[in-house]
C-alpha cells in the first residue's frame, strides 16, 4: 500500500515536470529554426518562381509576419490539436509524423535488441576475463563506438554487406497484409506471415546494428564494471564463506549488476531515437527521423517541431517507466 502511495506521489511530481520539459525542447527547436536567415513561405510555396499571392497566403495562414512568440503559440496550438497542416504535404503534421513513427520504432527495436543480446554478454565475459585480450577488445569497441560517426559506419556496412556480399536488402519496407499495430515485423509475427518477418529482418538488421553499434560498447562497459563491483562486494564474500556454489554466487552478482543497466537501457532507447534520423537517411528508411531531416532541408518548421515534440514525449515516458522499474527491481530505491 505504501509502495502504491509512493508511486502515486512520484507520478504527480514527474507529471509536473513534463510540461516545462516539452515547452523547453520544442521552444529550443523553434528558436533555432526561426533564427535561420531565409524565407520559409517562399520555400513552402515552391521556391523563387512561386506566386506572390501563394506566398502571402502562406504568411497569413502560418502567422509568419507576427512576432516569434505569437508564431510559436500558433505552432504549438496547431500541433496539440493536430490542426496545423504541413505546408509541403498537405496533411496534419502530427498525423504525418505518427504515420512515420512505427518504422522508426521498429528500427529502434532492432538496435535495442543488439544492445541487449551483444552488450550484456560481452560485458559479463569481459568481467570474467578481466585484463585479457577479450576485455581489451570490449573496451576498444566502447571507445571506437562513441568515436566513429554513424553515417560513416553505415556507408561502410552498406559497401561491404550490400555491394560486395549481397547479404542484405536496402530497398523498400516489407509490409504484411494485416495491419494491427502498424509496426511491420510485429504485425507479420502476429499474423504468421513468416516470409515478411524474414524480409524485415534482412531490411533492418544492418541499420539496427549500425544504430546500436555505439550503445553496444557502452552497455558492455557498464555491465563489466558493475559486475566486477558486485563480485568484489561484501555479500559475495559472505556467500563464498557459506560455501554456496559458484554458479549461484555468480547469479546473485549478475542480478545486482544488472540493476543500473535497466536505467541506462531506458536512456539508450531515447538516444537511439535521437540517432535514427542519420541512420534512416543513410539507409533510405522512410521513418520519422528521415522526415525530420527532410524538414530541415525544406525549412518545414511545423513538421520539425512536431517531430521534436513526439520524440520528447517518448523520451520522457520511457524514463518514467525506467524509474518505476528501477524501484521495483531494487527495493533500496525509494520514490
Amino acid at each position: 500500500m505504501n509502495l502504491m502511495a509512493d508511486i502515486k506521489r512520484f507520478l504527480i511530481r514527474r507529471a509536473l515536470t513534463f510540461v516545462p520539459t516539452l515547452i523547453g525542447v520544442t521552444f529550443l527547436a523553434y528558436i533555432i529554426a526561426f533564427a535561420i536567415p531565409a524565407n520559409p513561405a517562399q520555400a513552402w510555396a515552391g521556391g523563387i518562381k512561386a506566386s506572390q499571392q501563394v506566398v502571402q497566403q502562406i504568411i497569413k495562414e502560418y502567422h509568419l509576419n507576427d512576432p516569434w512568440y505569437v508564431q510559436y503559440y500558433y505552432f504549438m496550438k496547431g500541433i496539440l490539436t493536430n490542426s496545423i497542416i504541413d505546408p509541403r504535404w498537405g496533411y496534419p503534421v502530427m498525423s504525418y509524423m505518427l504515420s512515420r513513427f512505427p518504422i522508426t520504432f521498429q528500427l529502434t527495436l532492432f538496435a535495442l535488441f543488439f544492445l541487449i543480446v551483444l552488450g550484456i554478454p560481452l560485458g559479463i565475459i569481459s568481467a570474467l576475463k578481466k585484463d585479457s585480450w577479450i576485455d581489451a577488445l570490449v573496451r576498444t569497441w566502447a571507445l571506437v563506438g562513441v568515436s566513429v560517426p554513424i553515417f560513416w559506419l553505415g556507408y561502410i556496412f552498406i559497401y561491404i554487406f550490400f555491394y560486395q556480399l549481397g547479404w542484405i536488402n536496402i530497398a523498400g519496407i516489407p509490409y504484411p497484409k494485416v495491419h494491427i499495430t502498424g509496426v511491420p515485423i510485429i504485425d507479420a509475427l502476429l499474423s504468421g506471415e513468416w516470409n515478411v518477418v524474414w524480409e524485415n529482418i534482412q531490411r533492418f538488421i544492418l541499420p539496427g546494428f549500425t544504430l546500436g553499434f555505439a550503445g553496444i560498447g557502452v552497455i558492455a562497459r557498464l555491465v563489466r564494471n558493475s559486475f566486477l563491483e558486485a563480485i568484489n562486494s561484501d555479500f559475495i564474500y559472505f556467500a563464498r564463506m557459506r560455501g554456496l556454489k559458484h554458479r549461484r554466487i555468480m547469479t546473485h552478482a549478475l542480478r545486482n549488476a544488472l540493476v543500473p543497466v535497466v536505467t541506462v537501457l531506458g536512456l539508450q532507447f531515447g538516444g537511439l531515437l535521437g540517432g535514427a534520423p542519420i541512420t534512416e537517411t543513410v539507409f533510405s528508411i522512410p521513418g520519422m527521423g528521415r522526415a525530420m531531416v527532410d524538414a530541415v532541408f525544406y525549412m518545414d518548421y511545423p513538421l520539425l517541431i512536431a517531430g521534436t515534440f513526439l520524440v520528447a514525449i517518448i523520451y520522457i515516458v520511457t524514463n518514467l517507466i525506467v524509474d518505476i522499474l528501477y524501484a521495483v527491481i531494487d527495493p533500496r530505491v525509494r520514490f
